[in-house]
């Protein structure tokens, strides 16, 4: 076994757990991370890196563990785990072998879809909106703290112990290639946030959809050695977004860049705007950049609106809303063809939800909602899903998985009651009472 502390030591966190040390687990550029053995199961021990226990990162860490922040999307400090051999570390829950690392991703050993991204960018988005409610700023967001499940989009933030409350300026300030512009600069009075978390987010978003950096286009292939000079000006001096509407001298190469030309083509205009707020007004002025609120509704807009391709299966997003613009299949280039739309509008605050009913559509917990506090893709938040007919292909009705009865209304004024478990034929003009106020209006288009 390799590593700072070898298999059998036994340690005490200060909450007077024993910890026994079971195997090594892997190393980043603070520590060693290790599977131990406590009272209360296995966890996992960081383990500081001699050169990286200052007496700041102890007591970032202590913060840390007081606070005590109960959220299962994030691997939290539980109890610090005091010196021995000149270090110190914590205790943190295991991160399960569902969830994949985005290096994983981004050399495509991952198999996974585009509603399964975007889920786990809409996750993303408001795991760290909770974190910055709490006046907690992360100052690392970046490729290596978020693990997520290529399946179902489910994400874990690990590497939790950079987190500080806002305005502490102790610690580090965060990945060179995701570090807001100011930071890079060191521009006098900037100091790692909130707001700088925002633009590290926007670059941790695009590269999750588009495979690819946001400022790295034909100004990167002209840099013969990438080093910190160079990093410097391209995040920081001189940064200028791969797509800017105004200044195409970062443009992506059409051989270099195929993958980001084809991803940016593929992703919907209302992402696509956000992008562009984000690296153009959003780079220069911290103030104008995209809110985590915005981004939630986008994603969950866009989410909604996937639909598969009837020529060749796979996944396309298409834009929210009535009437979008005809589209063509990225993958084919066949013209899709959009199904039904259900809009579900809830009490006030009025909202209105389009989903596109796709073959297994579902209706979510979090759409009958005006301002959900946390979005829920699971089975455990199923309200209603498209079903097809068992004896008639091509038949499909709207499946009541809720635990409450529906009330239907055809538009020919006919009434249904629709229990738990029964199933509503689908027909344009359907509308239906959810109950507690929410209707859902079956729509052509």
């Amino acid at each position: 076994m390799s590593g700072m502390l070898d298999g059998g030591t036994r340690l005490v966190a200060e909450n007077g757990d024993g910890v026994e040390i079971l195997g090594f687990l892997g190393a980043g550029g603070q520590g060693e991370v290790y599977r131990v053995r406590t009272p209360d199961g296995e966890r996992a021990l960081k383990w500081y890196y001699p050169t990286c226990a200052t007496p700041d990162q102890e007591a970032i860490v202590r913060e840390l563990v007081t606070r005590d922040f109960a959220d299962d999307r994030f691997l939290w400090p539980e109890a610090f785990v005091p010196e021995h051999r000149g270090s110190f570390g914590y205790l943190m829950g295991l991160r399960p072998d569902r969830y994949k690392g985005l290096p994983a991703l981004f050399r495509r050993q991952l198999r996974t879809s585009p509603r399964a991204l975007l889920t786990a960018c809409l996750y993303t988005v408001e795991a760290y909106q909770a974190l910055h409610s709490r006046g907690i700023a992360y100052r690392d967001i970046s490729w290596g703290n978020i693990f997520f499940d290529p399946d179902t989009g489910d994400v874990l933030v690990c590497d939790n112990d950079n987190a500080v409350v806002e305005g502490d300026a102790s610690g580090i300030s965060g990945t060179m290639e995701f570090m807001a512009p100011e930071l890079v600069r060191a521009d006098p009075g900037a100091r790692p946030g909130t707001q700088s978390d925002l633009h590290s987010l926007a670059v941790l978003l695009f590269m999750l959809l588009m495979n690819h950096h946001p400022l790295k286009g034909r100004r990167e292939l002209g840099i013969h050695c990438l080093d910190e000079a160079a990093e410097r000006k391209l995040y920081g001096r001189s940064p200028l977004f791969v797509f800017d509407p105004a200044d195409d001298a970062n443009a992506p190469d059409p051989l270099e860049h195929a993958t980001v030309l084809a991803t940016w083509e593929a992703a919907a205009e209302r992402l696509r705007e956000l992008f562009r707020r984000s690296f153009t007004t959003g780079l220069r002025d911290p103030a104008a950049r995209v809110r985590e609120s915005e981004w939630r509704d986008a994603l969950r807009a866009v989410l909604d609106t996937v639909v598969e391709c009837a020529a060749c299966g796979r996944q396309n997003m298409t834009e929210p809303g009535e009437n979008p613009p005809p589209r063509d299949c990225w993958g084919c280039g066949a013209r899709l063809v959009l199904p039904p739309r259900l809009t579900v509008t809830t009490p006030p605050p009025r909202t209105e939800h389009h989903i596109r009913l796709r073959r297994a559509a579902r209706v979510q917990a979090h759409h009958l909602l005006p301002e959900p506090a946390r979005h829920d893709c699971s089975d455990a938040a199923l309200v209603a899903e498209l079903v097809e007919h068992p004896e008639k292909p091509g038949r499909f009705g709207l499946a009541n998985r809720s635990r409450g009865t529906w009330t239907g209304t055809r538009s020919d004024g006919t009434v249904q009651t629709v229990e738990p478990g029964q199933t509503v034929p689908l027909r344009s003009g359907l509308d239906l009472d959810l109950g507690g106020g929410v209707r859902a209006v079956v729509r052509a288009r």
